[in-house]
């Protein structure tokens, strides 16, 4: 990215419509109520030519001490300070309000660069509030409607300079790109070096991770820890956290991007719009992750709605970590975690050999165990079995414990082999696939977590039949008669007699 564009203005002035229609796609949440932004979310922005990093902020309010509003401005001008250009949006048709002259002297004082915009200015009625922004002193306005797309070459012509200033900057900061497995995986000699090697994280490429929970378990807490700075807003209050905000940080050598998501309630208990679409962004950012940490209160563990995350992030087929927040402030902590490890095995079976780390997000201990554990999780995810090490292992499985015979049908498992991986996907070719019990699939998945050391990654089994018949039989060689008149042909003729 070339340069950092953060968008402010004060709430509901369209800050975050304009930041999807910056990025292309609808990943800020956009209500008409105010208020709806709460954290710093970035995106990567397209407008022509221009790839830049594109930053939505909170609604900037007159507010001071520590209540929810100023923890949110304070949030904000943190972001005036990161970014290399500040937009600053005001409302054409509301005109410019106190709040806006405030904000002005801010932005002479703290930002570099300052594009002044004018929202919301489609039609007449927003002549006079656009004639109202020349007061604020940030030069001439440009005319936008983020709603209607109207204005982006304006705003694309005062971004051109930036973009080349900056443009040496990006090249110097360009990351190296990784090397992806080969394709040919079966042929490498088995025992060699290359069959252990996957691809590592990159800051090209980091591991993408979300942290998931019910409200006010530690996530945002968690994720701030991770990247050594107050970038998430946290506090006592349960449900801060909207959007689905990713940051990207090295944690101790680790590239990661780790998206903090808003707490998940149950589904009965979710009626607001607002948080309908929190949790659905939750969601999405599951599916798009590699790991899925889920973080536990250590004072309620395995809640109905853990056990329901939990799956979710399974059947996901992620990368699982469970995470037990807050085992500072816990008394007994030899019979809990003997406890939770119990509980553990017997409500979560699908996760059996899942990292179960204890840590405090507010005091940071614990946090390298996890470091540990999640760079473990995902070595495991991206694992790979050869074709021979696999039909060795079946043999002896087979001979352990032979398939049952359903209906007098005596069950043929052939082969075996891996054909995906992140995460492991298996396939065995059996005769009568239909009639295998779903017992007999599971006795396979868990020998294969022992046996090759996939604890906790979900393992896919798929069975696919395979015909008894011999293909070949009552079937002509078409080469047959062609052989026979070419063998003919070099002997020598008989003689008459």
């Amino acid at each position: 990215m070339s340069f950092t564009l953060a968008i402010v203005g004060r709430p509901n002035v369209g800050k975050s419509t304009l930041f999807n229609r910056l990025v292309g796609r609808k990943l800020a949440l956009v209500d008409d109520q105010p208020g709806v932004t709460r954290d710093l979310r970035e995106g990567d922005a397209r407008l022509g030519h221009l790839r830049f990093t594109v930053i939505d902020t909170a609604g900037l309010e007159d507010a001071d001490g520590d209540s929810l509003p100023a923890r949110m401005r304070r949030l904000s001008e943190r972001a005036i300070d990161m970014a290399d250009v500040c937009l600053f949006v005001v409302d054409a048709r509301a005109g410019i309000l106190p709040d806006d002259r405030t904000f002005a002297e801010i932005l002479r004082r703290r930002a570099g660069r300052v594009i002044l915009a004018a929202n919301k200015a489609e039609g007449r009625a927003a002549d006079a509030g656009l004639i109202e922004a020349f007061e604020l002193g940030l030069g001439e306005p440009i005319r936008l409607s983020a709603e209607h797309g109207e204005g982006m070459d304006e705003l694309y012509d005062l971004l051109i300079p930036v973009a080349a200033e900056f443009e040496a900057r990006a090249a110097a900061d360009a990351p190296e790109t990784d090397v992806d497995l080969p394709e040919d995986w079966d042929d490498v000699p088995e025992g060699s070096e290359e069959q252990s090697v996957y691809r590592r994280p990159t800051a090209e490429k980091p591991m993408q991770i979300a942290v998931i929970g019910r409200p006010n378990a530690g996530k945002s807490t968690l994720v701030n820890a991770i990247i050594g700075e107050d970038r998430l807003l946290t506090g006592p209050e349960a449900g801060i956290t909207r959007d689905a905000i990713s940051v990207r940080a090295d944690w101790d050598g680790l590239p990661v991007r780790i998206w903090d998501t808003a707490g998940m309630r149950k589904k009965a208990r979710v009626q607001e719009k607002l948080e309908k679409l929190s949790v659905a962004d939750g969601l999405r950012a599951v599916r798009f992750a590699e790991l899925v940490i889920v973080l536990l209160d250590a004072a309620i563990p395995f809640e109905q709605q853990d056990l329901r995350i939990a799956d979710f992030a399974e059947r996901e087929g992620r990368a699982v970590v469970i995470a037990v927040n807050k085992w500072d402030i816990e008394e007994d902590k030899n019979a809990k975690i003997l406890e939770m490890r119990e509980a553990f095995e017997r409500l979560l079976p699908q996760l059996r050999g899942a990292p179960l780390v204890t840590i405090s997000a507010k005091t940071g201990r614990g946090l390298d165990r996890l470091r540990e554990a999640v760079a473990r999780a995902h070595e495991v995810w991206n694992t790979r079995v050869t074709t021979g090490q696999l039909n060795r292992w079946l043999e002896g499985m087979l001979a352990q414990h032979p398939p049952p015979a359903p209906q007098g049908k005596r069950i043929k498992l052939r082969y075996m082999t891996q054909v995906k991986a992140r995460p492991p996907g298996f396939v065995v070719m059996c005769s009568h696939p239909d009639l295998l019990p779903e017992s007999y699939s599971r006795y396979l998945v868990n020998n294969l977590r022992v046996d090759f050391d996939l604890p906790g990654t979900p393992i896919r089994l798929f069975m696919r039949g395979q015909s008894d018949k011999n293909p070949f039989k009552g079937r002509r060689d078409k080469n047959a008669g062609a052989l026979k008149k070419h063998i003919d042909k070099g002997l020598p003729k008989a003689r008459k007699s």
